[in-house]
């Protein structure tokens, strides 16, 4: 099956479930049928995806379309109304796709979606890459244990479920005889891992062992952690471990203590700050990202300005920015909202900000060396995630020495050594 038929929305880890489904479907060689993994965190995803099923429909009036994922799995109503749709499968469900196929042939749309919550493992795949990718995720958990006002995640991926520290090392092993130099840990909640498994292990625990058990893995990256939940063990290796690489993706969502109470998040902007100036002073190479979300409801112009103001109180760098999006039946969607313009306008002020923050940031890149892992033959990310472009052409999955030179759109240009 061609790449193109397997469509994911949202996150890395949903790219993980996406290819599991790609590579089940290829050994199956099945024609015409499109895969549509959904994302439910903004309106704006849901929108896309039904944007991209009419057009595949338009385009190719014979496929057939199943859709899955996180907004499938909340609302599949929602999809069960578009003529477009032929089969409609829950987070769980779509690892087991060959049991439904037959119900493509169906006139009307079938929706099978079972009760997530109930659901007490992780699905156990073993995958073998990603397609023209250098760096791989893996996943080491799913689903989330907290509630927080304006998520529907839970009820798209259920309760936290960990992963086993022996089959983690074990899909990284398969990843690296493919030729991956990279593995980027990834989950719905990374630092609620183990707390369902027999020993409870924590993340810090986990890498400790990947590091031992898989000698020959050469860059080690972690997505979005949540601060508030980073163990001792996994400090000092943040501080220490040169494998680990010098790039932490926080969920902060706010710089304003009475929004994050109202959010239900269990750090304040003091935590935050501390722990990245705490960090720094071990490893000063080491870059930050984070989530923000403006315009959440009740959010004042001065609880807007804390958040804005915590981005250089942190040194955060690589900023995703979500303007509010307000999801049924949470309790955020029943308190006082913001007017849209005003969230608009404070999302394109944190925009503004971070462009101008990662400018910066680069300028001081220049003459500075980088050991850069090639995603295309001119383009890749350094250790701290720098976005670097190069004149020569070199390897896919390679990984170079480079110096930087100058700055164009929002990337390192820099030269071979």
């Amino acid at each position: 099956m061609k790449n193109e038929n397997i469509i994911t929305f949202g996150c890395r880890l949903n790219s993980f479930d996406s290819q599991i489904i790609r590579e089940k479907y290829n050994s199956k060689n099945l024609n015409n049928i499109y895969f549509i993994n959904t994302c439910a965190v903004t309106k704006e995803a849901e929108k896309q995806a039904k944007k991209k099923i009419r057009k595949i429909k338009r385009n190719n009036p014979k496929a057939k379309i199943i859709v899955t994922g996180c907004s499938a799995q909340i609302n599949p109503s929602n999809y069960k109304k578009m003529r477009e749709v032929d089969l409609i499968l829950g987070n769980e469900e779509k690892f087991k796709f060959e049991k439904y196929l037959n119900l493509l042939d169906k006139n009307e749309s079938k929706v099978v979606v079972n009760d997530i919550m109930s659901v007490k493992e992780t699905a156990k795949h073993f995958i073998k890459g990603f397609d023209k990718k250098s760096r791989a995720f893996v996943q080491i958990q799913t689903g989330c244990d907290h509630r927080c006002t304006f998520c529907t995640i839970p009820f798209g991926r259920g309760n936290s479920r960990s992963v086993s520290i022996e089959n983690v090392c074990k899909q990284i092993k398969i990843l690296l005889t493919k030729g991956f130099k990279e593995i980027v840990l990834t989950g719905v909640d990374l630092t609620s891992y183990g707390k369902d498994l027999y020993e409870k292990p924590k993340l810090g625990d986990l890498i400790k062992e990947i590091l031992k058990k898989v000698k020959n893995l050469e860059r080690l990256r972690l997505s979005s952690l949540d601060a508030i939940e980073i163990d001792k063990n996994l400090i000092d290796i943040i501080k220490y471990e040169e494998r680990l690489m010098p790039h932490l993706h926080l969920s902060i969502q706010s710089g304003d203590n009475m929004i994050l109470k109202r959010m239900k998040r269990r750090h304040s902007r003091e935590d935050i700050i501390n722990l990245c100036n705490n960090l720094k002073k071990y490893r000063n190479n080491i870059v930050f990202g984070a989530d923000i979300i403006a315009g959440f409801p009740t959010e004042t112009k001065e609880m807007f300005y804390n958040s804005k103001n915590i981005i250089k109180e942190s040194d955060l760098t690589y900023l995703h920015i979500f303007p509010y999006s307000n999801r049924p039946n949470t309790p955020a969607s029943k308190m006082p909202q913001v007017e849209k313009k005003i969230i608009k306008e404070r999302s394109k002020i944190l925009r503004l900000e971070s462009e101008n923050i990662l400018k910066k940031f680069l300028k001081k890149q220049i003459n500075k060396k980088h050991k850069v892992l090639l995603e295309s033959q001119t383009e890749g990310h350094s250790e701290n995630f720098i976005p670097i472009k190069i004149s020569s052409k070199h390897k896919i999955g390679e990984i170079i020495e480079v110096t930087g030179k100058n700055v164009n759109n929002g990337k390192l240009i820099s030269q071979v050594m």
